[in-house]
């Protein structure tokens, strides 16, 4: 499967067949975005050009198809407790168009409230009346995505809920 070069593995190249049934593979597993699916599959062979004729056509098949990854990834992002700032980023790396992620993010979510859950078990373990504290909420959540709006509404929301 790999061969060995001068300490270093490299893929064995795949014939167009292959490839193409390396590439059906990987996407019955998840979803993959094109650019992650050029990444995986490039070291594999050397036409480029076959590869990009490839993943065109995976697209009109239906099988590959960046707006259905968009979807898919938010969704599992937002159930892990992460913001729309840390989101868009990591799409962005995965090689997703600016114009894709922001109709994807068209759908209505409280980002405000989702800042609230997300950091409510942190702060339980926290005295955010303390300086120190209240910052480390902030960390917390700011390095999660959320944005300073959001943080605010978080830390002022469990405190009115903490003195009640």
């Amino acid at each position: 499967m790999y061969k060995n070069t001068s300490g270093f593995f490299k893929p064995t190249e795949l014939s167009e067949s292959e490839l193409r049934v390396a590439a059906i593979n990987l996407l019955s597993r998840r979803e993959y975005s094109r650019h992650e699916l050029y990444q995986k599959l490039i070291a594999r062979t050397s036409s480029e050009t076959y590869l990009l004729q490839l993943l065109d056509r995976l697209v009109q098949a239906g099988y590959q198809s960046d707006q259905r990854f968009t979807e898919s990834f938010i969704r599992s992002r937002i159930n892990r407790g992460l913001g729309q700032m840390r989101i868009e980023r990591e799409l962005k790396e995965k090689g997703i168009d600016q114009d894709l992620i922001e109709q994807s993010f068209a759908v209505e979510i409280d980002w405000f409230e989702l800042a609230y859950e997300c950091g409510l078990r942190k702060f339980r373990s926290l005295d955010l009346g303390d300086y120190k504290e209240k910052q480390k909420a902030f960390r917390y959540l700011a390095y999660r995505g959320f944005s300073m709006d959001q943080i605010h509404f978080a830390v002022e929301h469990y405190l009115e809920l903490q003195k009640s």
